[in-house]
Order: C-alpha cells, then structure tokens, then sequence
C-alpha cells in the first residue's frame, strides 16, 4: 500500500481501567463482545463464531509502514495481528489469518511485552488489528504495558462491526479508532459476510467512536495523536454501496471526518471464479467514488494509486507485506 500513558489504575473516562477490564471479562462468560453475540462461555472453552478462546491468539507483530500516513509516521505503526474475526467477508485480504483461530496464545504479561517492543522499536502507536473478540486479553495487556512504560497512542483498527456499548467501555483507553465501513446497505452486507445489520453496527459505532475523540486528527509532526480516520475498500462492481457509505457518513456524522478510499482490492482465492468480486477495481470505478466523495464535502481524504500488483498480504512469510510484481 502506498500511502500518553499514565498508571493502569487512574480513572478514565467512565471508570478505571480495571472496572472496563472487569465488565469486558465478563463478556466472556456469555459473550457478547460482537454484535454476534454468540452468548457461549469462552471462559470454559466454549467457542462461538470467532472460534477463539477466552484469551488472545497473535498471529504476527511487526512495524507496519503500509497504512495511513498519519498512523504509519516515518517509523512505522505497531500493528499487532490477531487471529480470527467477527465477519469473515468472503473476499478478505487478510484471510490467511481471519479465517482460522491459529496463532501465538498470550497472556496478558506476554501481550504487555509485545506492545513495549514494539515501543521500543520507535513504532508510533500500538495498532491492533481486529481486536474485538481478543478486548479482555488485549486491554489486560495494554493496562500492564503502560504501567511499565507504555506512552504511544492505542490505535483500534476494526473490522466496524462493532457494539456500541462495548465500546463505551473504551472510552479514555483508545487513542485513535481506524474502524472500516464495509458496507453501505444490507444487500451488499449480507452478499459478501452473511449479516444484514452490518451497516447500522457500523454506523452507529462509528458515531460513537467520533463521540470519544472528535470527527478529526490530532496531530503532531504529522502523525496522529488522537482521532479517527475511517476507512472504506472500494469494491469492483458494487459502487452503489461506495456511495452508501459515503452518504450515510455525510448525512449522520460528518463531512470534516477524514476518508480513506482504499483502491487496493485484490480478489483472494475463494472468490476469483465469481463474476463480480473476481477482478480487479478499475480507474474509472475508483475515481467515481472519489470524485463523489469530493462532491459531497469531505474535508479530508487518503487515496491510493491504481496497480496490478497483488496487494495480499502473505503471512506465510517473514515480511507480509513483500508484494509481488
């Protein structure tokens, strides 16, 4: 793609960190973390859509350079991969690793270490990416990181099929949400991850993510210390969605919120033989959707570069994001 800390213990926003902890574990026992809302005991091994336990599987951790400049800066985000979704869109990027409940298991002692390296490797935030099913195990850890250290921003990068009210519990916690907004209507949302009600979860989670830190970037030596920047993969074939998305974040939260226009689609294995989602995006497709985007007043927007690179991640190497020529 081209493109503070304070004590574990102080009060945040809503509570203290250990109250949010004590209510998210709770989640667990029936979970309801997701707008799924499985409601089985991950505490006693039970597993729902996500299929993962009770703690965090981590699938790689790493300095990532291919995002948003604001989040990967000039040293790279802290992205730390985890394992599984909520949506399992059929035509993932990442779907090596969302698919399946594989990876490193840790403890919240073990995910604190992997934030502060990452720190310590001068990354400019720590990025979860999916973070909703792993939250307790997750929060846990990053309560411990910053009790040793911990300062750079907490980014929530999210699939945006999120609960609200699970949410909240964030409040204070997260520095900078990177939600996607996947879909603009239930036909395309149900089409593509087999849920209806995905754009009114992604709507009204990303209203209240703008209701925690503003519908702007706070920056500083232009890499974002606070805010919100949502993203949204143009789909081939399917720009009437585009345009859903674009219009219900104009008409229910706001133009001055920044947009990112990903062109980077590239159809994986599981859907190349489908007439719609097995081809590229072209220009012409992707500049309708900016150009609309534009005309609609959006103050701040993230484009890409059209290429015929694939543009999928490879977990199975050492450097994911090597692409292919």
């Amino acid at each position: 793609m081209s493109w503070s800390g304070c004590d574990a213990g102080s009060m945040t926003t809503g509570g203290s960190i250990e109250s949010k902890l004590e209510r998210l574990k709770g989640m667990l026992k029936s979970c309801v973390l997701c707008p799924r809302r499985c409601r089985v005991d991950r505490t006693k091994g039970e597993r729902g859509f996500c299929g993962l336990p009770a703690g965090a599987l981590v699938s790689r951790a790493l300095a990532h350079h291919g995002e948003e400049p604001p989040i990967s800066g000039t040293k790279g985000a802290g992205t730390i991969f985890l394992s599984s979704c909520n949506l399992r869109c059929r035509f993932c990027q990442n779907y090596q690793i969302s698919r399946q409940a594989t990876g490193e298991a840790v403890n919240a002692e073990r995910m604190a270490r992997i934030m502060l390296d990452l720190q310590e490797q001068g990354c400019h935030n720590i990025e979860p990416v999916t973070p909703t099913p792993h939250l307790p195990a997750l929060i846990e850890g990053y309560a411990l990181a910053r009790l040793d250290g911990l300062a750079v921003p907490l980014v929530y990068n999210c699939g945006g099929y999120e609960d609200p009210e699970v949410l909240r519990l964030l409040e204070g916690l997260v520095d900078i949400y990177l939600p996607d907004f996947k879909y603009g209507n239930a036909r395309d949302a149900h089409d593509c991850c087999g849920v209806n009600d995905y754009p009114v979860f992604a709507l009204e989670s990303a209203m209240e993510m703008v209701r925690q830190v503003g519908d702007n970037l706070d920056m500083l030596e232009n890499v974002a210390r606070r805010g919100i920047i949502i993203r949204h993969l143009v789909l081939p074939g399917r720009l009437e969605n585009s345009l859903d998305v674009l219009r219900s974040i104009k008409e229910r939260i706001s133009t001055a919120v920044p947009i990112s226009l990903m062109s980077q689609y590239t159809p994986i294995p599981a859907v190349r033989d489908r007439p719609d989602l097995g081809r590229r995006l072209n220009r012409e497709e992707y500049e309708r959707i900016v150009d609309a985007a534009l005309e609609m007043g959006f103050d701040t927007l993230f484009i890409q570069e059209l290429n015929e690179r694939n543009l999928v991640p490879d977990f199975n190497r050492d450097t994911p994001f090597v692409w292919e020529r």
